[in-house]
């Protein structure tokens, strides 16, 4: 075990008798954009007395998402911090620490018409040209929600790559906010994809094209993601593998039985194609990740070196718990977990967190198999479970989230449960989605307050 996992091992033992800190996450219409196109912060004034409620109620911090559509809006290079300045400077007035998440995403289409924030607009003008930047699905519908990771490593983007766009937005992000790491914000969450979660935007809820609980559709259709395809098949002797995906998957709102993809049978995920095609299909996303995570381990590790500065780097996975308990586990495969009765699927994503030193931000801490419809054989129990069993295995630390709002009794001492579950390691920090008027409402509000103590209390 080198030093660094010594090191780990040391904070993942002692969290057994510490209390759980509790960001919650801003709202998701925090911005809205003026007359002139540049964002604003919304009702300030709102926003203070709620930040002060919050900190008198013991949350522990904020959870902030820096969208790259906001600070390198205009221009490649031209990056403007000012928004961030003044929302860090309230938070940090108001006593709360922060939680940044480095948002590459779009939320136009998550923001349920409440504002939400696009790519940057240069990258909207490249994407009009060629709209092969982005995933594609096999009809060859894209959204602009996040660049493909097709596009990691070629020059399209002003004459970068989107892994050195990346790049250069985290090390501008550092260099700005140098003051605020380690004292004010004690965690940074890396965005990898669609929600900032890395996975495929296999299940597109907001444009109507998917619905719960549909197996989702694979997204690899853009000319660079085929190319790569195209490349790994030569590479395995089998170039008519590199033509397309599978053909019998299915469609987004298809359920499991009757597709043939997702069955037994000679052309089905356990077949010789099958595996190749899901191989290829979840190791260009490990792929990604590794490339994004070792690039912001680098910046952040003068920092992580010196204890007065240190700052954990979190990584974030999709919870993607419908049809967990059939044998193929589509909507995982779709969404690029290859993860079935017959495969761990988690242990070579947390694999890459763990080399890079990264926190594992896990979801579904509020839901319980017996609150899901019984027909989409759903388990975020059985999900959860084996995620935190890889984490402990990979010596990883934990933040925990929700999936769903819950402010009843039930949901948020089921948080509690898992954030000190018995068999688990104790998650090193919970974050709450998200801030909205329904928190700060009577019956909702005497539940959430004596659930941030009971957090918040030493064991």
């Amino acid at each position: 075990m080198d030093a660094r996992e010594k090191s780990r091992s040391t904070i993942l033992k002692s969290s057994k008798d510490k209390r759980v800190p509790i960001f919650v996450m801003m709202p998701v219409d925090t911005f809205a954009v003026d007359a002139s196109g540049s964002p604003r912060i919304r009702k300030i004034k709102a926003l203070t007395v709620s930040l002060k409620a919050l900190k008198l109620a013991g949350v522990h911090g904020i959870g902030v998402e820096v969208c790259w559509g906001i600070v390198e809006r205009f221009s490649p290079f031209d990056y403007n911090w000012s928004l961030y300045e003044e929302l860090f400077k309230l938070i940090s007035d108001s006593g709360l620490k922060l939680h940044v998440a480095l948002s590459f995403h779009s939320n136009i289409h998550s923001s349920n018409g409440k504002g939400g924030v696009s790519l940057p607009l240069w990258i909207l003008e490249i994407g009009d040209a060629n709209k092969d930047i982005y995933y594609r699905d096999r009809h060859g519908f894209s959204n602009n929600d996040y660049l493909t990771l097709g596009v990691d490593e070629v020059p399209l983007l002003s004459g970068r790559t989107a892994l050195q766009c990346y790049e250069d937005f985290m090390l501008s992000f550092v260099n700005k906010f140098e003051s605020y790491i380690g004292s004010v914000i004690e965690e940074i969450s890396i965005g990898l994809g669609p929600s900032g979660e890395l996975r495929y935007p296999a299940h597109p809820f907001g444009d109507g094209r998917w619905k719960f609980p549909g197996i989702g559709e694979f997204q690899c259709y853009d000319k660079y993601m085929m190319e790569d395809l195209k490349l790994a098949a030569c590479r395995e002797g089998k170039p008519q593998w590199g033509n397309r995906g599978p053909q019998n998957a299915g469609c987004y709102n298809s359920l499991p039985s009757g597709v043939p993809f997702f069955e037994e049978g000679q052309e089905s995920f356990r077949s010789d194609y099958g595996r190749f095609f899901l191989e290829w299909y979840s190791g260009r996303l490990i792929c990604h990740a590794d490339a994004i995570l070792a690039k912001a381990a680098k910046i952040l590790k003068k920092y992580q070196e010196n204890e007065q500065t240190s700052v954990t780097l979190v990584a974030k996975i999709g919870g993607i718990y419908w049809w967990y308990q059939t044998v193929s586990h589509p909507a995982e495969l779709t969404a690029g977990y290859y993860n079935t009765a017959l495969r761990d699927g988690y242990d070579p994503v947390l694999s890459v967190l763990s080399r890079h030193g990264a926190a594992l931000h896990i979801p579904c801490l509020e839901m319980m198999d017996s609150e899901t419809p019984p027909t989409f054989l759903c388990s975020p129990e059985g999900l959860l479970k084996q995620i935190q069993s890889v984490s402990k295995k990979r010596i990883i630390n934990l933040i925990g989230r929700n999936t769903t709002e819950r402010l009843d009794r039930t949901g948020l001492w089921k948080i509690h449960s898992n954030c000190y579950h018995s068999q688990a390691e104790v998650v090193r920090s919970f974050t709450y989605f998200r801030m909205n008027e329904s928190i700060f409402r009577v019956e909702n509000w005497n539940n959430f307050v004596p659930f941030v103590r009971m957090m918040s209390t030493d064991l």
